[in-house]
């Protein structure tokens, strides 16, 4: 099986590119993995190294479910996966599992690779007898079992709603004699009447119920990988088309000059900023760098700021003239306020502003097509101006989705003024810069 580049490093990671190795050789390596995830982390890099930890076990399993490994090498991927959520785990304030885990690769075990170290005391193989089919309503009660003393009532009652869905849906089937098709027929029936972030959410706790049966030695494989939607496909709202923009800044330019929602409508258009990162915006928050005019979206906890993650922090230039925007104007605006530029609660900030969005585009309410299409128009113009990716994910605050790249140069930002320009050749390219 030829692999991607990310799927061979996180190999490489786990010592898994190395047939020759023994399971000695592989615990050790394990267990250094699972002891550098108790390090320290920012409050930035916390959010960054959940993704990674998110990714790699994503490639283990894709690994595992198509590629030929040693015994030694299939159990050290079982177990990678375990150090994995476990660090998650760990970067949520629950270190119990990774603790836990590295007691176990702490100690030299004769046990065999298809049974994992990690099966509870209370749960013994013997409860699944080898005659016996094993149905996912029979794995899901063991596997909350285990789980319950290590998450919260909230997340327990979440999961078990998640199981019950799949037990429905599954029925009767011997999951030890299961096959891809079965698995397929399933996803058919996940996705029938659901949105795809639904059929998204129940599809991995299908995977994560799966895995820790292969991981426990439960089942002996599982063919429950590459199920879950695309990314993309989970979005049911629709781009504004450019003409549907230029109507709304006309209308936007027409408001008077102190109504928020004229700079509102204005900021969402020319950055593509979420209305979250919008509403947070302080005075302060709108400054200089490098001559040039930005929004500063930060995390400023003090001021009660959340973002979606650590990739949605950045500076995004405001360029002058795009679709009739009077920079002047807007500082003016600005200079006038003091502390948060929009004073609404925040449900008299969204439902508003939506509506003033709609408003001269005729667009009744609950549409596929609401504030966060901006986001979309804007991603699109940029990238019909042939703008590189790393630029447009530094402009609208996206993850690379590459592992080496967002780890080791995530702290590198793109400097202002090259957003600057690939903004204002994108405004250009599409005539909307006066």
């Amino acid at each position: 099986m030829q692999f991607s580049k990310d799927i061979l490093k996180t190999l490489a990671v786990f010592h898994l590119d190395r047939p020759e190795a023994s399971w000695e050789d592989l615990r050790e390596r394990l267990k250094e993995i699972a002891e550098d995830a108790l390090q320290g982390h920012s409050e930035d890099s916390r959010g960054l190294y959940m993704e990674i930890y998110d990714q790699m076990n994503n490639h283990l399993a894709e690994a595992a479910s198509l590629g030929r490994f040693t015994g030694s090498q299939q159990r050290a991927i079982g177990t990678g996966q375990r150090v994995l959520r476990a660090a998650q785990e760990r970067l949520e304030g629950r270190p119990q599992e990774l603790t836990e885990i590295i007691g176990e690769l702490s100690c030299s075990t004769s046990v065999a690779p298809s049974v994992s170290l990690s099966v509870n005391a209370s749960l013994p193989l013997s409860v699944l007898p080898s005659d016996e089919p094993v149905t996912f309503e029979t794995l899901s009660g063991l596997y909350l079992a285990e789980r319950k003393g290590n998450v919260t009532a909230t997340t327990h009652k979440s999961v078990t709603s998640a199981c019950r869905t799949l037990s429905g849906l599954l029925g009767d089937l011997n999951l030890k004699t299961h096959t891809r098709a079965d698995m397929v027929a399933l996803k058919e029936k996940v996705i029938d009447g659901r949105k795809p972030l639904t059929s998204n959410k129940l599809l991995t706790q299908l995977s994560t119920v799966m895995s820790w049966a292969v991981n426990n030695g439960f089942l002996e494989r599982s063919f429950d990988k590459g199920l879950k939607i695309e990314r993309g496909a989970e979005s049911t709202r629709k781009p504004l088309t450019q003409d549907q923009v230029v109507k709304i800044m006309d209308h936007a330019n027409g408001l008077a000059i102190d109504d928020w929602k004229r700079w509102a409508l204005s900021l969402g258009v020319l950055t593509g900023a979420r209305i979250g990162e919008i509403y947070q915006l302080t005075k302060e928050d709108i400054k200089q760098v490098d001559g040039i005019t930005v929004i500063d979206i930060n995390k400023d906890e003090n001021g009660g700021k959340t973002l979606k993650n650590s990739f949605s922090v950045r500076q995004v230039p405001l360029v002058d003239g795009a679709y009739g925007f009077s920079l002047q104007t807007f500082l003016e605006w600005v200079d006038a306020n003091e502390g948060r530029l929009f004073k609404a609660k925040e449900h008299y900030f969204n439902k508003p502003l939506n509506e003033a969005l709609r408003e001269p585009l005729g667009l009744a309410s609950g549409g596929n097509q609401s504030f966060h299409s901006l986001r979309h128009s804007l991603s699109g113009l940029l990238k019909a101006a042939a703008t590189p990716e790393v630029i447009a994910q530094s402009i609208t605050g996206h993850s690379s989705g590459n592992i080496t790249y967002d780890l080791y140069a995530g702290s590198q930002r793109v400097p202002v003024r090259t957003l600057h320009e690939a903004l204002v050749k994108a405004f250009s390219s599409g005539a909307r810069l006066n």
